[in-house]
């Protein structure tokens, strides 16, 4: 079995500055090669301090086309082997992506299996555990300098007992072990349960950088790590332990990672960049006695029934009234500017607009639908399940308001909603939280 030992150096992005690679039979090396390469990009002033490689030297080098060739045989039937190997592995590929040429190799990580080979180190950087290990690294940071010491460590690694079997798990395609952040240990992806809930990504200093929710939490966590665009791979390569919080029910895990994004703000997770305009349904009384219900932002809108986050949420609720009680599409300002109703998906009215309906009568419809507005805004509890057989999930809404969620014993006796307020975990309601719940709060009105 041969392998190829390969580092690269990077401008900060996609763009190779330094490969260098040797080729090993699983006993020594059998071929070498390294070279600058033109990145055809900008070489910010931090890398150059922290490589030494600046424009200049790499102004003359090849370019990765001209070298990708010359990749594509030496690493040709052999397995790519690099201390956190996604990092490397990627980038090579999307530079064989955009030359139309799909790159493709069996791979191995030195820090995953030094993490299973060489137990017990309390960094497995390249750099610290090479001082730990006596490995001694010539020009660190450099392509051909770190791909020594990988090659010794490597070695070192294939010495181990036990290390044919470590090497096959990890060669197999449906090991997770390949996948697998590299600074994140396998237990703590092994305690993560098949359950709803959301989970935590941290950093190597204990930071939240990523919050998810999920059905399925081990699936949904695995899926980020088989994801290849580039925000996952630096998510990945920047995870160092993952938490999670069972929720019984994906609405309450979706409740859940709202409110944990707001309060932790991760840097991974992308911010609404400006909340949706409000608009609230009202009613008023026209000089021909005619109940209207109309539609406004919420700062135009005098006493408002409902409030809506977003004007195509008012509008689909109005049509949905207009249906549901017969009601006339112009007086419900679905239409307007017209002298009589012709809406072309609504065919409800009884002939208000048309003086073939009394006003009294129409009125009372319009009275119904209101009245209908205005139940949606009563205390409402949604039940939903618990993260064990023995409990229970809620939700609760106070006066139109989301006042929370929380857990129940089956056992414990609940006669009224304010028997709830013991258990409740407080939370905000914002407009994010309206949209998750507005269908659960519909449903849950009209089933009454």
């Amino acid at each position: 079995m041969h392998y190829t030992i390969i580092d690269i150096e990077t401008t900060g992005g996609q763009n190779i500055t330094e490969i260098a690679m040797c080729r090993h039979d699983g006993t020594k090396i059998i071929d070498s090669y390294s070279t600058l390469v033109n990145p055809q990009a900008y070489i910010p002033d931090y890398i150059t301090a922290l490589t030494g490689i600046d424009n200049a030297m790499v102004a003359e080098a090849p370019t990765f086309s001209e070298i990708a060739e010359t990749i594509l045989n030496f690493t040709q039937d052999s397995i790519f082997v690099a201390h956190n190997v996604n990092f490397d592995y990627n980038i090579i590929r999307n530079e064989f992506k955009t030359l139309g040429i799909d790159f493709n190799r069996k791979k191995l990580c030195t820090i995953r299996l030094s993490r299973k080979l060489l137990p017990g180190h309390a960094s497995y950087s390249l750099g610290k555990l090479c001082k730990a290990l006596n490995i001694d690294i010539q020009n660190r940071h450099r392509a051909k300098g770190d791909t020594d010491a990988t090659v010794i460590l490597f070695e070192m690694l294939l010495a181990q007992d036990g290390s044919e079997n470590v090497f096959q798990d990890f060669l197999r395609k449906t090991s997770k072990e390949a996948t697998l952040p590299p600074h994140l240990p396998n237990q703590v992806f092994n305690r993560i349960p098949n359950a709803p809930g959301i989970y935590y990504f941290k950093n190597k200093k204990g930071k939240i950088i990523y919050v998810g929710k999920a059905k399925d939490l081990k699936k949904r966590v695995l899926g980020h790590f088989y994801n290849k665009s580039q925000k996952e791979l630096d998510l990945c390569r920047d995870t160092a332990d993952i938490d999670f919080e069972l929720s019984g029910s994906e609405t309450i895990a979706l409740l859940m990672e709202d409110a944990a994004i707001k309060h932790h703000f991760p840097a991974y997770n992308q911010a609404a960049k400006r909340p949706p305009k409000s608009y609230a349904v009202f009613s008023y009384q026209d000089r021909q006695g005619i109940l209207h219900l109309a539609y406004n932002t919420l700062k135009s809108a005098p006493n408002p029934i409902q409030i809506f986050h977003g004007i195509r949420e008012c509008r689909s609720y109005l049509e949905t009234l207009c249906r549901t009680y017969e009601l006339c599409p112009k007086y419900c300002h679905l239409q307007e500017g017209v002298s009589e109703c012709s809406h072309y998906a609504i065919h409800t009215c009884h002939g208000i607009c048309r003086q073939e309906e009394t006003v009294t009568k129409y009125n009372q419809r319009v009275a119904e639908a209101i009245e209908q507005l205005q139940n949606s805004t009563k205390d409402i509890v949604i039940k939903q399940t618990g993260r064990h057989p023995e409990e229970e999930s809620f939700i609760l809404i106070q006066n139109g308001s989301y006042r929370g969620y929380g857990f129940v014993d089956k056992s414990e006796q609940i006669m009224h909603s304010s028997d709830l307020e013991t258990f409740l975990i407080p939370q905000k309601d914002t407009i994010d939280i309206q949209r998750v719940l507005r269908p659960l709060i519909l449903k849950a009105t009209n089933s009454h």
